[in-house]
């Protein structure tokens, strides 16, 4: 919340209720719990959704007792990625990418503690169950997010890192010294480097895009560890940060990504 500014209680209610059913990737969710995560009395809670679902911001079954995301969210949602001025100049490197390699490639997002997907270039060869585009993932375990909190430092850099960190598999670095180092390395070396720390059997490496002080964005590469030869992988890490230069010598550098 900005400095003089008060929260309305029913809309940061009403924020608080589309984020938690929006971050529950679609899975019907009944009154009980989320009255108990928002600890929220039923009665209001439904109030607010039978308000909601009449105007299509959340979608209720025959019963009224499951709810998910409705369809006004993805129209919303839709809009902002219709107006940034940056998705098309990097969906256009992201295509090239996945011509050349066939592997998997994301365009992302710093938002408070999370990387949110923006664009995402599936490949052929590996089946997954979803897209990633607006989905979040934390930060400090995504090859994304390492990206970009490599760039800053200091209380800026903690903004983004919860104090609570959880480990997403036995890999990840959820001791704060330990990613601050990793993240240090990453700084040196230009690039930042997931090792099955959000999901096993896969390896990701992720590069900055500094067009905004400090970097937010962020494109990166998904690779499966079964048969991965070094080779390969240097050629792909090669032709990422060739892209992220590119999308930066195209784009008019701004200092201040507070909009973003």
């Amino acid at each position: 919340m900005e400095s003089g500014v008060r929260d309305v209680k029913s809309a940061a209610r009403t924020v608080e209720l589309l984020e938690l059913l929006a971050g529950r990737q679609n899975r019907p969710t009944s009154i009980r719990e989320l009255s108990e995560a928002m600890n929220v009395p039923r009665s209001s809670l439904h109030a607010l959704l039978r308000t909601l679902a009449k105007h299509g911001w959340v979608s209720g079954d025959s019963s009224g007792s499951l709810y998910r995301i409705g369809i006004r969210a993805l129209l919303a949602g839709t809009s902002y990625l219709d107006a940034d001025p940056y998705l098309p100049i990097v969906q256009t490197y992201l295509d090239e990418l996945h011509a050349q390699f066939d592997e998997t490639f994301h365009f992302g997002r710093l938002d408070g503690f999370d990387m949110v997907y923006l664009s995402t270039r599936e490949s052929s060869r590996y089946s997954r169950p979803l897209s990633r585009v607006g989905r979040r993932l934390p930060a400090y375990a995504t090859s994304l997010g390492k990206a970009v909190l490599a760039e800053r430092t200091g209380a800026d850099r903690s903004r983004h890192i919860p104090t609570d960190a959880a480990r997403l598999t036995p890999h990840t670095l959820a001791v704060r010294a330990d990613l601050d180092r990793d993240l240090e390395q990453t700084r040196a070396r230009g690039f930042a480097i997931d090792n099955e720390e959000n999901t096993p059997g896969l390896r990701c490496f992720a590069v900055a895009l500094p067009y905004a002080d400090p970097a937010s964005d962020a494109i990166s590469v998904s690779l499966p560890l079964a048969g991965l030869a070094p080779a390969r992988e240097a050629e792909v890490i090669s032709a990422l940060r060739l892209a992220g230069q590119k999308v930066c010598r195209i784009v008019r550098p701004i200092k201040d990504a507070a909009w973003i």
